[in-house]
């Protein structure tokens, strides 16, 4: 989704937790394709990629787990949904002076502007 978006070029590094679907060889040849990096924890120590950690605990809690899905086009949608509706616009963050992702980026940029 952020790719799209913003573009970033190659050796963008992806992190992302130990779950088998980011090991699988499917998801590191899109990884390489698409001239990413794979960053996963190491095994038993989950301050390697903490923040992505919390991110995939908070998706799977707040969202996925509450809902029983029919289709993978269904799963996406809702996931979709949840990360651009609620998760960056909405949801505050203490790690980042409870401000929504999309209101710290802007508070971001402005102060490089300014």
């Amino acid at each position: 989704m952020a790719w799209w978006k913003r573009n970033p070029g190659k050796d963008l590094i992806h992190h992302s937790d130990r779950g088998s679907q980011y090991a699988s060889h499917e998801y590191q040849e899109l990884l390489h394709e698409y001239r990413f990096i794979g960053s996963m924890s190491r095994k038993g120590n989950c301050w390697d990629n903490a923040v992505t950690e919390s991110f995939f605990h908070t998706l799977k809690t707040e969202c996925v787990y509450k809902k029983t899905y029919s289709t993978k086009k269904e799963a996406r949608s809702d996931v979709i949904e949840y990360i651009e509706m609620f998760y960056n616009c909405n949801r505050l963050h203490s790690s980042i002076g409870y401000n929504s992702p999309n209101e710290f980026e802007k508070n971001l940029k402005y102060k490089k502007v300014a």
